[in-house]
């Protein structure tokens, strides 16, 4: 079920496939950025998710947006359409940035739809999420 489009993200069948770029705080060594994105795969592996893999060929896609196209971070995150998932993952993410208060950035992409998140109140971060959300599970 997995779908390796030029695209890194989108729609095959009822699985979508979210691009997620990680981008540690910059002002943190590589080692300690490299286990902060260990953990966040971590953390979203044990949610109902198909998979969880490595952007393949290192080179981030058109429309998605990542400081550079070796950003430690990037994986494909291919999950159920339906049944809350893609919610659950986002409150995943949001929770992890809400953990720390380093300056971490997430990207997600989806079909060229690109939202990042980071340092932000957290009714910043959740009215742009809930907005991402509705774009991407018709609620």
């Amino acid at each position: 079920m997995q779908n390796d489009a030029p695209t890194g993200s989108g729609h095959s069948g009822d699985v979508v496939n979210v691009l997620l770029l990680v981008v540690p705080d910059p002002h943190l060594d590589p080692e300690a950025g490299e286990r902060l994105a260990r953990q966040l795969r971590s953390e979203i592996a044990e949610l109902d998710v198909e998979s969880v893999r490595p952007w393949p060929g290192g080179i981030i896609p058109d429309g998605a947006k990542g400081t550079d196209p070796l950003t430690l971070g990037a994986v494909v995150v291919a999950l159920s359409a339906s049944g809350g998932v893609f919610t659950a993952f986002v409150e995943t993410l949001r929770d992890w940035l809400g953990r720390s208060s380093a300056r971490h950035r997430l990207s997600l992409t989806i079909d060229g739809d690109t939202i990042e998140l980071e340092r932000a109140t957290a009714a910043e971060r959740r009215d742009l999420v809930d907005a991402y959300i509705r774009r991407h599970t018709g609620d």
